[in-house]
């Protein structure tokens, strides 16, 4: 399978949803993590961010997490928060995500936790929009 790729920004970018209270919980845990290491967050909802990155439609944002790393390589869900931390000292221990068997099932529980995040976490949309996410 080829990799994704998009305009390289020159540094690691997470795109969350920034109308998810569990993502941005989520999003401001990276951010901790992250400090020093040149991460930027920013919400794929804000006007005008995913203009930036060509080849990441709103649709594949809406299931999960996007890592862009400095040179342009797309990651997305539960790789993404392994190439993210991965670089960590204790972030080694995340690899574990690729062996076989371990992936498919980290998937399947970040896709089925990013399916009914705002039925978990709730919503936090303060201009009413979030409507659109209960269909």
């Amino acid at each position: 399978m080829m990799a994704l790729t998009t305009t390289p920004p020159g540094h690691d970018v997470i795109l969350y949803d920034g109308h998810c209270r569990l993502c941005i919980g989520a999003a401001k845990q990276f951010q901790r993590l992250l400090r020093g290491h040149g991460t930027q967050l920013r919400s794929f909802r804000e006007e005008g961010v995913l203009a930036a990155y060509p080849g990441i439609p709103l649709e594949r944002c809406e299931k999960g997490i996007q890592l862009v790393q400095a040179d342009g390589r797309i990651f997305e869900g539960a790789e993404a928060v392994v190439q993210a931390l991965g670089r960590r000292p204790l972030g080694k221990l995340l690899f574990l995500y690729y062996v076989p068997g371990l992936r498919q099932v980290a998937d399947w529980l970040y896709g089925l936790i990013a399916r009914y995040r705002f039925r978990i976490a709730g919503r936090s949309c303060p201009d009413g929009a979030c409507a659109v996410h209960f269909k």
